[in-house]
């Protein structure tokens, strides 16, 4: 596979001459505010609702804590993934009042969203999904029907995808392209621009919760799945495959099959949680292979010459 850049190297040099590294050290911190922001705002403000709620109905206080009871509620996982909106925010901010450039810069240097490239990217990571939940159903078939029905499931179908959506795309945006974008414009070596946006998304993902195996297993993983991310974006100078990439990721584990006992309240389907106890350090290591592998087969679907999800330069 031979990969043109021409579309990306537009959409590096995309950048105006208010990119520089100060400034690009100012509009992250911008962000991050922001995003830490929307969290207590709407973390406080449902554990106050969630509580008072809860009260009225004569339902005794939770032993695990009032905020760790919102958090794994359906409710708690909605208002979690509304919080990312704070990094919408904080991009427009930044690229408004520190950049000078529109919001829609980020997204390409066409400054359109390839809808194209979505449909494929999601498509594809959707197959190599079900296929990992294959492999996965293999090393442990211990799988139970969710608690949800299948009414309130379609009930939440359309808002769990928007809220996703807005989760997933506000990562991409800051990680592939806000810092990708402004560090490749800087600085020409990979290892700066590929390497520090892919180590801060996968750090993000570390659980106090899983042992030190899976937890490594986990970023193995993560960190695979965002070198691909990063790969779609410099193959098509858009993040258009990266955005629908990203969503069908997380769509398999909010609504199909959860690995996470926390955010299981919509899935059909709960498997092993990651989390708990009793996986061994060969599990660890064949989840890790597990991951890598799904990660592969989506390069091919989306960038071998002869796919009929290849994707095209912006």
């Amino acid at each position: 596979m031979i990969i043109d850049n021409a579309a990306f190297e537009r959409f590096r040099r995309s950048p105006n001459d208010k990119t520089t590294l100060p400034r690009l050290l100012l509009g992250s911190a911008i962000v991050v505010l922001f995003w830490v922001a929307a969290t207590l705002a709407v973390l406080l403000g449902g554990t106050y609702v969630f509580v008072v709620s809860q009260a009225r109905m004569g339902v005794s206080p939770p032993a695990a804590g009032p905020v760790q009871a919102f958090l794994v509620s359906p409710e708690g996982i909605l208002t979690a993934l509304l919080s990312f909106a704070g990094i919408w925010i904080g991009l427009w901010v930044a690229m408004r009042w520190v950049h000078g450039e529109p919001l829609s810069a980020l997204v390409g240097a066409s400054r359109r969203i390839s809808r194209q490239g979505f449909l494929k990217g999601l498509a594809a990571v959707l197959i190599t999904s079900l296929l990992s939940e294959v492999m996965l159903y293999w090393l442990q078939p211990e799988i139970a029907r969710g608690a949800i029905s299948l009414s309130s499931w379609l009930l939440f179908l359309v808002p769990i995808v928007v809220l996703a959506f807005l989760q997933t795309s506000s990562e991409e945006a800051l990680f592939r392209a806000y810092l990708l974008r402004g560090l490749a414009n800087r600085f020409r070596n990979p290892l700066v621009w590929v390497l520090l946006p892919v180590l801060l998304f996968t750090a993000l993902h570390w659980s106090a919760a899983s042992s030190l195996a899976i937890n490594a297993c986990v970023l193995v993983s993560i960190a695979t799945f965002a070198l691909v991310l990063t790969l779609l974006v410099y193959a098509t100078g858009n993040l258009g495959a990266a955005f629908g990439a990203h969503l069908g990721n997380n769509l398999t584990g909010f609504l199909l099959i959860s690995h996470q006992a926390g955010y299981n309240s919509f899935a059909l389907f709960n498997a092993k949680p990651l989390e708990g106890p009793g996986w061994t350090t060969w599990d660890a290591v064949l989840i890790a292979t597990i991951g890598i592998v799904s990660s592969l087969l989506t390069v091919l679907l989306l960038l071998h010459p002869r796919s009929p999800l290849k994707l095209g330069p912006d």
